[in-house]
């Protein structure tokens, strides 16, 4: 059963990192582009600036030396009685104080002092071993992924990874650890009171599989609590691909909110053909006119008091409460932003789509480009 490959950089790689950070590249960017983990980034930038060397030994001072080589003998000994403590236990534990100790202790001496054969270990530690690389790859995919999925889309990682698993297997490893998506929570769908009266036809019609992009985006509008105020959430959905191709936050459910979102997109805003969402008044207003006007953008309302007709943009909303929205804490609108940003750029190019084949919005966007060739 194949592990990940862990990656490694070079101290010249390194090197260049801080100097792009140093230069004015906003860590965030430099993360993203390089596929980098904050606390790398972080780590690198602290050791240029205090040792000028990007090796561990050369940034730990002697008292830390010292202690590590206290702790390692320490570590040794209580390994050395752990053994003769274990001449008494279980099969199972022996297999496991075995394992553990075998960079220090030859196999076949401690196979010798547990009275267990040399094959018995080797046989029942791969077993053990292939067993604790699928829970270590299962979990690792179930926090990456925000805790959101579940066996089916865990199924579909693992295969990514080599690995075929039954969702029976991958529910039993979950529950031993504790892992449940969020959702088994339950959902709580709000509702609109104020009402669009406008006479716009509903040019989409429900036609929510798209072969063509831009052709039509739908948006909606989600609430979030940040410390004790409410905010509002609002993003811009292609159907083509179910990516989130815009997006904003703020304190006020208006037009500008929409207008912010509409200034993400990237490219010409002329490509967008149709908008289409429900009726609620943020949407009907003087400075969305204009915007859609300029831009020579269609407009698509659904029918008075009937959410399926957006149900796209409603099913994205329900995702969003569930996978980013619920499991945060905001103290203010700077972190709502920042960590909107994050989520949207995880939405569109990790997380899996079973609408699309299990492929990402970019990835599926993508693809599409290939075959177009």
């Amino acid at each position: 059963m194949p592990k990940q490959q862990r990656r490694t950089f070079t101290s010249e790689f390194k090197k260049q990192m801080v100097q792009l950070y140093e230069n004015g590249k906003s860590r965030a960017a430099i993360v993203e582009e390089y596929d980098l983990t904050a606390s790398a980034l972080d780590r690198w930038i602290k050791q240029a600036q205090t040792s000028g060397s990007f090796k561990e030994k050369d940034n730990r001072s002697s008292d830390e030396n010292e202690l590590m080589a206290l702790r390692k003998e320490n570590q040794r000994l209580k390994m050395e009685v752990d053994i003769f403590k274990a001449s008494r236990a279980d099969h199972g534990t022996k297999v496991a104080i075995i394992q553990s100790n075998r960079d220090k202790y030859s196999v076949s001496a401690m196979c010798d002092v547990l009275q267990m054969a040399r094959s018995t270990f080797y046989y029942e530690a791969t077993e053990r071993a292939h067993e604790d690389d699928l829970t270590e790859a299962i979990v690792d995919i179930f926090h990456k992924n925000r805790k959101a999925y579940g066996t089916r889309k865990i199924k579909v990682k693992l295969h990514e990874r080599g690995l075929v698993v039954s969702r029976r297997r991958i529910g039993r490893i979950m529950k031993e650890q504790g892992l449940v998506s969020t959702y088994t929570v339950a959902q709580y769908k709000s509702h609109k009171a104020v009402c669009n009266e406008e006479a716009t036809a509903n040019i989409l019609n429900r036609e929510f599989d798209q072969i063509e992009t831009k052709r039509f985006v739908v948006s909606d509008l989600t609430y979030v609590k940040v410390q004790h105020q409410w905010h509002y959430i609002c993003v811009l959905v292609d159907l083509f691909n179910r990516e989130i191709i815009g997006h904003s936050a703020g304190p006020n459910k208006d037009a500008a909110l929409i207008s912010r979102a509409f200034a993400t997109v990237q490219g010409d805003l002329r490509q967008i053909q149709w908008f289409h969402t429900d009726r609620g008044s943020e949407f009907k207003n003087e400075k969305m006119d204009e915007l859609l006007e300029t831009f020579e953008i269609g407009r698509s309302l659904s029918m008075k008091g009937c959410p399926y007709d957006n149900a796209v943009a409603e099913a994205t909303y329900k995702v969003m409460k569930t996978e980013f929205v619920n499991q945060q804490e905001l103290q203010n609108l700077r972190r709502l932003e920042i960590e909107l940003y994050d989520y949207v750029n995880w939405f569109n190019k990790h997380r899996i789509h079973g609408t699309l084949g299990y492929m990402t919005p970019v990835q599926y966007r993508q693809e599409a480009l290939k075959k177009a060739v």
